[in-house]
């Protein structure tokens, strides 16, 4: 049987034909564990060699990626080559990764255990920095009477077409329909009016882990969908500058995460006018670029200023006894950067993860032949997790005996698991055991008669993980960095952008400009960045005097 493809996943993450949510049965499901054995598994794991060393040979690790290379046959969970159909890739990764199933309406997802364990590890270390940076989690409900919406008009206004409205409860028509959450600041703002009264109370500064509900018309899982987990963080402040603080303050925290723990080097900046978020009066974003060389919104921190705080009365009394409204930012990160982190690092292979935020750092696939050798080997493994447990790695034993170690291999390496140990009975012998990296295909990746003494083991371990997470950052920079052209002319944009690259230029030109840009090109304004070039700069679109640089791309 070949490899299970998901033109289903594609078709129930499609366009919508209407907003009326249906939930029906689903004809096809994803079957993402039945991977077929490389060979017959009559022998259990010991129909292979003796050894890793021997293993290695007989079974090398898949190639690097190639635009003539044909997915791996040997199990069902081989994938499009990225070079061939990506957005075919992201979705065969997904389905054999066991990151995300079919929800039973339209255009939502299941999150397996493997994709919200990555998910979770994005929680460890945001919730951290949120508390550092004095915020404190609480929850807010998920339904919104429709009249908090309308009460900031941009806000309205943006979010309109995405809205997803109940409007009866208990078998009965509601007095006034309900919102099911697309973002909180208006229910935030409301609970706010009630709990601020003083500058005493200021800064109020708290954060939400929660869901939100956006009726997309395209969707794509993890990236787009119509349900989606995120943090939303809200704060309220005394002053515009202590704001403007807070609100960068907190999309230097996503830069770091992105750059310290996701391997992917964003471009931080300031969105454009047409750009900025419904409701508020600067947006600072960072953006990632994808495999197919797309920008991914990753993070976005919002500026609000007076806007919802007028429209919901949320005063305070001054040092002065004058009352003042209050200023205040939302920031938020959702479930679409494990898509990111997916489509950044990714390969033929499968997923590949920067080990500081994968499940599971080092898998351990024990070889043997004989039930003699089944227990010097497993007594072995059990040894070297305990040990490395004990240094705070994630590791984990496949010792299952319904598949071959080839079939392993090629398992947890679509999987994305940075390190692999190989143990053999020749390797419980030497006292050594075989260290593979995800990062680098083939005996160039593998490290051979590493001793099983703990501290020398341990250090190994570390000094692999370390090493991949740096060279995921870099070859994702590099990638980054050879993909952005810089322009002078609207011709060299629009050629730029019809090569699949970015775009980076002056830009000083209208709002009507930039809507011709996108128009014309499919481009959108991503950000002007706050690294910007020194000296004169003239527009490429008007000629006129330009103060920044923008970067066009195409994006998700």
């Amino acid at each position: 049987m070949g490899a299970l493809r998901l033109p289903s996943l594609a078709l129930l993450l499609s366009p919508c034909k209407s907003l009326r949510l249906v939930s029906r049965p689903l004809p096809l499901r994803l079957r993402l564990s039945t991977l077929k054995a490389a060979a017959s598994v009559s022998g259990g794991a010991g129909s292979r060699g003796l050894s890793s060393q021997s293993l290695a040979k007989e079974e090398p690790s898949l190639p690097p990626p190639s635009a003539d290379r044909k997915p791996s046959s040997s199990y069902e969970g081989s994938v499009t080559p990225r070079s061939v159909d990506f957005n075919a890739w992201y979705l065969d990764v997904i389905a054999s990764a066991e990151l995300a199933d079919y929800g039973p309406v339209r255009g939502t997802m299941v999150i397996r255990p493997y994709g919200y364990a990555i998910w979770e590890a994005i929680q460890e270390y945001l919730n951290v920095k949120f508390k550092e940076t004095g915020h404190s989690n609480m929850y807010f409900p998920q339904f919104i009477p429709y009249s908090f919406i309308e009460k900031e008009a941009s806000h309205v206004e943006g979010f309109s077409p995405e809205l997803a409205l109940v409007t009866i409860g208990g078998g009965k028509e509601l007095e006034e329909k309900l919102v099911v959450r697309p973002t909180s600041e208006t229910i935030v703002n409301h609970m706010f009016t009630q709990w601020i009264h003083s500058y005493r109370d200021l800064p109020l500064m708290i954060n939400q882990w929660a869901n939100v509900t956006r009726w997309e018309m395209r969707t794509k899982p993890f990236v787009r969908t119509l349900e989606f987990l995120w943090q939303e963080g809200h704060t309220a402040h005394a002053t515009l500058e202590e704001a403007e603080k807070e609100a960068l303050q907190m999309i230097d925290v996503y830069k770091k995460f992105a750059y310290e723990q996701a391997a992917i080097p964003v471009i931080v900046g300031r969105k454009s006018r047409a750009e900025t978020f419904a409701g508020a009066i600067r947006t600072y974003t960072i953006e990632a670029m994808m495999g197919d060389r797309k920008a991914l919104q990753a993070g976005t921190s919002h500026n609000l200023g007076q806007n919802f705080s007028r429209a919901f009365g949320t005063q305070f009394t001054d040092e002065n006894g004058q009352r003042q409204h209050v200023w205040q930012t939302s920031w938020a990160v959702s479930t679409r950067f494990v898509g990111g982190i997916i489509m950044t690092h990714g390969d033929d292979a499968g997923l590949m993860l920067p080990p500081r935020i994968a499940p599971i750092q080092v898998i351990v696939v024990p070889i043997w032949k004989t039930a003699d050798e089944k227990n010097g080997v497993m007594n072995a493994v059990s040894s070297l997790k305990e040990v490395l447990h004990k240094a705070e790695i994630r590791v984990k034993i496949d010792d299952t005996e319904q598949r071959t170690p080839g079939w392993k291999f090629n398992f947890w390496e679509m999987k994305g698991v940075p390190l692999r140990i190989e143990v053999g009975p020749r390797d419980v012998a030497n006292k050594s055991v075989v260290v593979s990296r995800r990062d680098i295909p083939g005996k160039p990746g593998k490290d051979f008669g590493i001793s099983m003494e703990p501290s020398v083991l341990v250090t190994h371990i570390k000094s692999r993980l370390e090493e991949i997470q740096t060279s995921l950052l870099h070859r994702a920079t590099s990638f980054r960095d050879s993909n952005i052209v810089d322009v002078n002319s609207y011709d060299e944009l629009k050629e730029a952008i019809a090569q699949g690259k970015w775009a980076r230029g002056p830009w000083s030109a209208s709002d009507a400009e930039e809507v011709k840009v996108k128009e014309e090109t499919g481009a959108t304004i991503r950000c002007f960045p706050f690294e910007q070039p020194q000296g004169q700069k003239k527009c490429f679109m008007t000629g006129n005097p330009a103060d920044e640089v923008a970067i066009f791309a195409k994006s998700y």
